[in-house]
């Protein structure tokens, strides 16, 4: 009897472990939803892509480096939004058009 009874205080000892994983598991899962939840917060709480930005230079009054559209990917990190006649001032100003994005073709300028 005494071995009947071991295998059996082994087998809810395993019960205790798989239940201790299986609460871990579904602790690892709810912190992965709410990873989840917080990006999609996130993405749409993020402001809308702008249609230009202007690439700013390093240093109070600086000259700005470069005119670019609004999805590429050359631009810098100090940048500033610009509507389209901003733009296209810009470029008038003699502001550089991005050679990657060729803003100034993207506005007709060219």
């Amino acid at each position: 009897m005494p071995e009947h009874s071991s295998r059996l205080e082994k087998l809810r000892f395993l019960l205790r472990v798989q239940e201790q994983q299986l609460d871990v598991t579904r602790r690892w899962i709810a912190d992965e939803e709410r990873r989840e939840a917080e990006r999609a917060q996130g993405e749409r709480a993020r402001p809308p892509q702008p249609d230009w930005v202007l690439e700013l230079g390093i240093g109070v009054g600086s000259r700005p480096v470069e005119v670019h559209v609004g999805h590429c990917h050359a631009i810098g990190r100090r940048r500033k939004p610009l509507t389209r006649d901003q733009a296209v001032s810009a470029l008038g100003e003699g502001v550089e058009a991005c050679t990657h994005c060729r803003p100034d073709t993207e506005l007709g300028l060219l």
